[in-house]
């Protein structure tokens, strides 16, 4: 099986604190859909921002489809992983919808007309067909976002990372994303949520985030048949 991200021994502290990740190891393999758990403030947004050296661990190793985390490869790890942050509004800055998904493929060399049709298609997918020419400005928080993440599949990733993708997101909108993600050629995909049922969902592994470890490493639908273990994360089910 190949792995397609290696997670060695990460530690990662902000400047004079306590580490917020502390001996981070885990691998990814080529299929896996992960779910990446934990309380607010247990570290997940960093153990993301980690991987695509955003944030420069203090020590440890990343790899990503055996290239070393380092200066030197970023531009082609960058490449290959699509990343999603929170607030869609750090990644939407053009005129229309349109031309922020078709940003990413133009600057990498795509024909125009080749960059549009998949921006439509991307669009059409989510069910923002209408909305093509209007400006981030006019979109809802949820709309946003699924722009935000249409304008990263444009650039087709081999690994994409989402971090809290369902926020602001009604359930009709968290459906459809659901099953646009479900058909993805990805490698692998990451996706750190609160939204537990929706995890459920969309992936099948579950790695929880506790006082800055890998706390549990299992099988998402069976760590979700355990509302007492999710209870003590403080992640309790129903709420």
């Amino acid at each position: 099986m190949k792995q397609v991200v290696i997670v060695d021994n990460l530690v990662y502290a902000y400047t004079n604190s306590e580490p917020v990740l502390k001996e981070i190891s885990f691998t990814l393999n080529a299929g896996e859909k992960v779910a990446l758990m934990g309380a607010t403030g247990s570290g997940k947004s960093t153990l993301l921002e980690n991987l695509i050296g955003l944030k420069k661990p203090g020590s440890g190793k990343i790899w990503i489809n055996g290239l070393l985390l380092e200066p030197k490869n970023l531009p082609e790890i960058r490449r290959q992983v699509g990343f999603a942050f929170q607030d869609a509004n750090d990644q939407l800055f053009m005129p229309t919808i349109l031309e922020d998904i078709m940003f990413g493929p133009l600057n990498y060399g795509v024909p125009k007309a080749e960059a549009t049709d998949k921006a439509r298609e991307l669009l059409a997918s989510f069910g923002l067909e209408a909305y093509a020419n209007r400006s981030v400005h006019e979109l809802s928080g949820g709309q946003k976002r699924l722009a935000a993440i249409a304008a990263i599949l444009a650039l087709e990733p081999d690994i994409l990372i989402l971090d809290e993708p369902t926020n602001g997101l009604d359930p009709a909108w968290r459906r459809n994303l659901a099953k646009v993600l479900l058909t993805l050629p990805v490698q692998v995909m990451l996706i750190a949520s609160h939204d537990l049922h929706w995890l459920g969902r969309v992936t099948q592994r579950a790695l929880v985030l506790s006082g800055g470890r890998i706390h549990l490493d299992k099988d998402t639908q069976s760590l979700l048949q355990e509302p007492e273990t999710l209870d003590k994360l403080g992640l309790p089910l129903d709420w």
